[in-house]
Order: C-alpha cells, then structure tokens, then sequence
C-alpha cells in the first residue's frame, strides 16, 4: 500500500511538526537530501537511532549527514560504514562526530565498552542497530526508522522521540515536506 501525501503546508512556528512524523524517500537521492537537510540542525548531545533491516538505507543516510557537516567545514572526506570497526569518528569543526554499527554486538555492555556512554552526551552519535544498546540508549533519542517503500529504492522514513524539542528543532525541515502522521 503506498500512501501519498499532499504538498505540506508551511508550519508557524507556534505550531511545530508533530512527531511521529513519516515521511516518503522516493530513490536515494531524497534519503541523502533529507540527511543533508538535518545535518546542521545537529549539535552535541544529539544522539540518532537508525532503525531498520539491512539495506534500508540507514547507512546511506548516515553518510549523507557526515558528508554534509564535513563540506560545511571546506572538508571532503570518505566515510567508510562502520560495519567491521564497529565506530567511525569525524571532526566537524568544533563538533565530535561519532557513527556507530552495532550489529555484530550481542550484549548492551558490548556497546559502551566503545565509550557511547560518554559520545552520548559530548558528540552527535549515529548508531545503526540502536537495539544493541537495550535500556542504554537515552531517553531524549531521536529515532529514524528506514522501512522499505513501493520501489527498490524508495523508502518511508518515520521520526520519532519522547522529547518534545525535536518537533520544534525538525519544524524547519519537516515543513518543506510532505509529512504524514505515523
């Protein structure tokens, strides 16, 4: 069943996006566009859950977002999947960046022997497989669950969070879009 949704009306800022919010990804151009677009609405403290199967786009995503914030600093680096070392690390400017894959994880103990704990609250963190962490993962995560759309490369995105600043801070970007209520 593919859902299609009308032209998205501009947002007042008394009147943030609602979350959970789901949003259509018509080929990876969108996936990186939409990363790109929240690249520097991010600071430290942040912390991105990735969610979905393998293939779905999260790391495709993640690099589109690390891209972006190293151009904003005159950088252009590669940004390899974290998928064999487990945690990738960037500096963007003042900004710590750190994308984790935990997939090959089998215990949350496993996750914060990488020093998580710490990025959590000192960098932006990417995490791909956010399960691994169980009950570790903070309370404030804005998570991004990638599922499979109506063509190979298509995907809906769904935002989601228990803190309500993140409406406000994705009002910005979510207003320029078409966003269905998850």
């Amino acid at each position: 069943m593919c859902l299609v949704a009308a032209p998205a009306a501009p947002h007042s800022p008394a009147m943030p996006s609602t979350l959970p919010c789901r949003i259509d990804l018509p080929d990876e151009a969108a996936t990186s566009a939409f990363g790109e677009s929240l690249a520097p609405l991010l600071r430290a403290g942040d912390v991105l859950a990735l969610w979905g199967e393998i293939g779905a786009g999260k790391s495709h995503f993640a690099r589109a977002l690390i891209k972006a914030r190293l151009r904003a600093e005159g950088r252009d680096e590669d940004v390899p999947s974290p998928t064999f070392t487990l945690v990738q690390t960037y500096r963007a400017g003042a900004l710590e960046i750190w994308h984790s894959d935990l997939y090959r994880l089998t215990h949350p103990d496993e996750a914060l022997e990488l020093g998580l704990e710490d990025a959590f609250s000192t960098a932006l963190s990417l995490i791909e497989w956010p399960d691994r962490l169980g009950a570790d993962l903070p309370p404030e995560t804005l998570h991004l669950r990638f599922a499979p759309g109506p063509t190979d490369s298509a995907r809906y995105l769904t935002l989601e969070s228990a803190a309500a600043d993140w409406a406000v801070r994705l009002d910005a970007i979510l207003a320029r879009r078409a966003c269905i209520d998850a």
